[in-house]
């Protein structure tokens, strides 16, 4: 199993607050698209899956109106 730091962030939407609340772990997992669906079950998402050059694995989620970003990077 591989280990990842993850860095959820939770964009505020507001037009005059642009700070995120941002949160940070270390997880093991094969498969990270399968940890974010799992993160997120009961919960209408979207999604668009982005690999960095570093490789990075960068999701941009919309969950239940919210814009979130999860960030995956190998440990």
């Amino acid at each position: 199993m591989k280990e990842y730091e993850a860095i959820l962030e939770i964009i505020n939407q507001c037009p005059g607050n642009k700070d995120r609340d941002t949160f940070f772990e270390e997880i093991e997992t094969d498969d990270v698209e399968a940890y974010v669906k799992a993160r997120f079950a009961g919960q209408e998402i979207t999604y668009d899956k982005t690999v960095l050059k570093d490789g990075s694995i960068v999701f941009d989620i919309m969950a239940s109106g919210i814009h979130q970003r999860y960030t995956f990077t190998e440990i």
